[in-house]
């Protein structure tokens, strides 16, 4: 688990490093118009406890959270390049049970463009989505079982198609031609999930060459203080094209400013997945933190 942190607290001063140095640069060394960027890290710590003649009830808790984003765009002409990284990990640890993880996510995607009209672009783009930690499964008896780490699973999916981006806060990518590469770098795992995130017994890599891809992203200012960012991913297989095969991910995440570090953010994740579980997957999280934010635009 310290692996995990260090991970992530030597991330963040390294892009903060690179913003600096950016910042400081001579204006008159290199025209710098085309780019814009974007950095973001927060913490959130949260904390209960209780007397042990505490009459209402309650179990001592400590929890943290942590996040680290970024984005770089370039726009010249007709070409375009943006890319987006996002790290989230977070623990909790109630009195009397093991550490948990309340958080855990890594999120890459690099997408390059060649502009066709004001609103469409023809795009090639790739993203990745893993995690950093083991997660489990928790018994009732107290013993827990794994079923799932990094890169297992991991998923890369390249997409080649259209966008539509009518403004600076919304796109949708079409990709008829995106395959996908889904990992399980584990073998052990197959033994608590029979289903192995789609990947077949023995290997480590399953491969859908003929599938399609939509994406789409919402990143919109709903007032001053309030921050709405959406994403939406929908992975179709051709070869075995089905209502119920069609996997969706959904990604919410609403922030709202109290001063200019400290945030409450809610965020929410719906995911279904038929190479994971028959239902649809539903995370929920509420937390109360600061947040540190710079960026640089035309």
């Amino acid at each position: 688990m310290k692996t995990y942190l260090f991970t992530l607290v030597a991330t963040m001063m390294f892009c903060r490093a690179l913003v600096a140095q950016e910042a400081e640069a001579p204006a008159s060394e290199k025209d710098t118009t085309f780019w814009q960027s974007e950095f973001s890290a927060g913490l959130n710590f949260n904390q209960a406890g209780f007397s042990s003649n505490w009459k209402a009830g309650g179990v001592n808790s400590v929890a943290f959270g942590s996040i680290v984003a970024g984005k770089v765009a370039y726009n010249k002409d007709r070409f375009s390049w943006d890319s987006e990284m996002e790290l989230l990990f977070g623990i909790v640890r109630n009195e009397g049970e093991q550490t948990r993880k309340s958080n855990d996510r890594i999120f890459l995607d690099s997408k390059l463009g060649y502009k066709m009209s004001k609103r469409w672009s023809t795009y090639f783009s790739a993203n990745y989505l893993t995690q950093f930690a083991e997660g489990y499964n928790y018994n009732d008896d107290g013993t827990r079982t794994l079923i799932s780490k990094f890169m297992a699973p991991g998923f890369l999916t390249s997409s080649l198609g259209f966008e539509y981006k009518p403004n600076e806060t919304f796109f949708v990518r079409i990709g008829p031609l995106s395959p996908r590469f889904t990992f399980v770098t584990d073998s052990e795992i197959i033994n608590n999930v029979p289903s192995n995130y789609g990947v077949l017994p023995g290997e480590t890599v399953r491969i859908e060459w003929l599938a399609m891809n939509v994406f789409a992203s919402l990143d919109k200012n709903l007032s001053e203080n309030l921050n709405l960012k959406t994403r939406y991913a929908l992975f179709a297989n051709y070869e075995t094209l089905a209502f119920d095969t069609i996997d969706h991910r959904l990604d919410v995440t609403l922030t709202a400013k109290i001063t200019n570090i400290i945030n409450v953010t809610l965020n929410g994740i719906a995911l279904y997945d038929l190479d994971q579980d028959q239902g649809v997957q539903v995370s929920q999280a509420l937390a109360l933190g600061i947040l540190y934010k710079v960026g640089s635009k035309k």
